[in-house]
């Protein structure tokens, strides 16, 4: 899978980008991605995501995580990438919930991109049921890499 990430501000380190990357090819391999699949990764400010989130949500504050689904009805072609979509995560929500849950910068930075990634191959937690369905689902994949809380 081909990931683009972005970091708009200027604050991950090589270390940090390379661990993105590696976690979301690992969830990528567990849930059967395409290797020709692609999606972007962009580190945003609170400001930023609070304005993606009016707009596309209507929700005027800022969250951690967005992630913008593109290729819903994608039919495979042979040879051809399937665009994934976009994940933001604010780098300001990633500093205060490591503090608030007391974990590791890093294991946070995962969770949001492991929990975006979920998110643009169709799992959601609109019910008690899928949320606890992808909140397993995403600690399994982390713990399994060695990001445990």
């Amino acid at each position: 899978m081909n990931i683009d990430i972005i970091d708009e501000l200027n604050v991950l380190t090589d270390e940090q980008t390379d661990l993105l990357t590696n976690v979301l090819q690992y969830v990528a391999q567990g849930e059967a991605i395409s290797d020709l699949a692609e999606l972007s990764l962009t580190i945003v400010n609170n400001n930023e995501i609070q304005q993606l989130n009016k707009n596309y949500r209507d929700k005027d504050v800022p969250t951690d995580v967005l992630s913008f689904p593109l290729d819903e009805d994608w039919i495979p072609v042979e040879g051809m990438p399937q665009m994934l979509g976009d994940i933001i995560i604010s780098y300001e929500k990633v500093d205060e919930q490591k503090n608030q849950f007391g974990h590791a910068y890093e294991r946070e930075l995962c969770f949001l991109a492991v929990h975006g990634l979920l998110h643009l191959i169709g799992y959601t937690h609109n019910d008690e049921i899928e949320e606890k369905q992808m909140f397993a689902k995403q600690e399994h994949y982390l713990q399994k890499f060695g990001l445990e809380r």
